[in-house]
């Protein structure tokens, strides 16, 4: 009970370390680390299993236990070291990490960087911003296609690097949040669907499916309930979001991409070049109106204003839980 109280309180001020600090440049971020795992061990077990389809697929399961069990199991045992400390050591120490394992700032600022570099140096700098934060080939984009996904990308990221672990958090606490990222690094990492992480990849991309199953979802009504306060067209995005939520590969992506396309009134994805080859995507949302400049503010505000709704919402639920078990102790 009280380690769910504590856990409240850092969350609390995890939240805070986002909004104010996010991730300053030259910083060491975890997520950097677990990445510097993922590496290390790709390498080393692709050397020891062979290069078939069943060789690749175990030696991809294996990475995949491997970093998640270390990348969860190390974090929870500095929390609990902290918290038999003391328990205002583990409530800051829990805090950071909740803060570092949030993205919101740095997702505005990142993606606000190409717009800044679209209207100021052009679209060659407009391309080399936009492949900071994609994963997409973007040497043929042309400016219509930089916003566009930038856009996808702030929309997509709102699960993936905001709400879901958010999410993970208030529910598992710091561990949980780290678990919630070695999964999603990895998949962003090698869940690639290419020669390369065709099988190697495959127990990434699953694992990566199966737990944003529900936060994608999550996000998603969120940032429709996003819609009233920011303006936006509540109704559209309902509809676009019923319509067209799993026009993506992936079961998940599409549910906040289908949002904000409704929500702009604006239609995403479509062709798009990945490691030199073109993929002919399904597009989701209406042509109603070209993308412009300023959609790339506007899917940041909805980014923000969807984090700060679930926020609050999640920390509601969890102080009434908190007096409820009080109570009635």
């Amino acid at each position: 009970m009280y380690y769910f109280c504590y856990s409240t309180v850092a969350l609390f001020l995890g939240i805070l370390v986002d909004l104010i600090i996010g991730d300053p440049q030259g910083w060491p971020h975890p997520v950097a680390a677990i990445g510097w795992l993922i590496g290390r061990l790709e390498g080393w077990l692709r050397r020891l299993f062979p290069e078939t389809r069943k060789g690749e697929r175990l030696a991809g399961f294996l990475l995949a236990v491997i970093v998640v069990g270390i990348s969860t199991l190390l974090p929870a045992a500095v929390l609990r070291c902290s918290y038999h400390i003391h328990p205002l050591a583990g409530i800051l120490v829990e805090a950071w990490i909740c803060g570092r394992l949030l993205a919101a700032k740095s997702l505005k600022t990142e993606s606000m960087k190409v717009a800044y570099a679209l209207e100021c140096k052009g679209l060659a700098a407009g391309r080399q911003a936009v492949s900071m934060i994609v994963g997409r080939d973007t040497e043929q984009l042309d400016e219509s296609g930089v916003i566009k996904a930038t856009v996808e990308t702030v929309a997509e990221n709102t699960s993936d690097g905001v709400i879901a672990p958010l999410l993970f958090m208030a529910f598992f606490g710091g561990a949980g949040g780290f678990f919630y990222k070695a999964i999603n690094t990895m998949d962003s990492m090698v869940g690639y669907k290419n020669d390369t992480y065709q099988n190697f990849g495959t127990a990434a991309a699953k694992w990566d499916d199966f737990v944003n199953f529900i936060p994608a979802r999550v996000s998603a009504l969120m940032m429709i309930a996003a819609c009233f306060f920011c303006g936006r067209n509540m109704r559209e995005a309902w509809r676009i979001f019923q319509r067209d939520r799993y026009c993506h590969a992936s079961p998940n992506s599409a549910q906040t991409e289908a949002v904000i396309a409704g929500a702009l009134q604006i239609q995403l994805a479509g062709e798009a070049w990945y490691f030199g080859k073109r993929y002919q995507k399904p597009t989701i949302g209406d042509d109603i109106r070209k993308v412009e400049l300023a959609d790339i503010a506007r899917s940041n505000r909805l980014m923000l204003v969807t984090f700060f709704l679930t926020a609050a919402v999640v920390l509601a639920l969890k102080c009434v839980w908190i007096f409820w078990a009080v109570n009635v102790a």
